[in-house]
């Protein structure tokens, strides 16, 4: 699977999507083929599900100009509240909580943290967040998905 992906090797400001998501720890940002160039970045390889994503097109988000979800009137609407579910359950991340981290403490802390959060306790690169073991050495981490908390991979005590 390492053979198919880009191990992370950093994360940026740039890729904190409107709603949270750290594109930098997505399969589709570290995949080899047809690399997505995050949420913030150009259309062109993006996957359609990405390009037409209503919160991304969200009408409120380019009427107040704001980069975040979290300075919407609405937040959290429907739509990002089932996006947390999903990768609260799946996953252990949690978006309404990056968002409000995010409001709370900037973005510049905010990736510094994601940083310490997502880095592999066996061997220190960084995590995919859609998979369950480290691209680079295999550790698995992602044992208790839907249990996200400062600090833990996916509420895996420890590391």
């Amino acid at each position: 699977m390492a053979s198919e992906m880009h191990l992370p090797e950093s994360l940026d400001v740039a890729l904190i999507a409107p709603c949270g998501m750290n594109c930098g720890l997505c399969s589709g940002y570290l995949r080899d083929k047809k690399r997505c160039p995050g949420c913030n970045g150009e259309d062109e390889n993006k996957p359609k599900y990405c390009v037409v994503c209503r919160i991304k097109n969200c009408e409120e988000l380019a009427a107040s100009e704001a980069t975040f979800c979290y300075a919407c009137a609405k937040f959290p609407c429907l739509r990002l509240r089932q996006l947390d579910k999903r990768y609260r359950t799946k996953y252990g991340m949690s978006m309404i909580e990056n968002l409000e981290m995010i409001h709370e403490i900037g973005v510049d802390e905010f990736v510094t943290r994601q940083k310490k959060r997502w880095t592999c306790p066996e061997c220190g690169s960084l995590i995919c967040v859609h998979k369950v073991g480290c691209l680079a050495c295999g550790h698995v981490w992602n044992q208790a998905p839907g249990k996200a908390k400062e600090g833990n991979h996916a509420g895996r005590d420890g590391g």
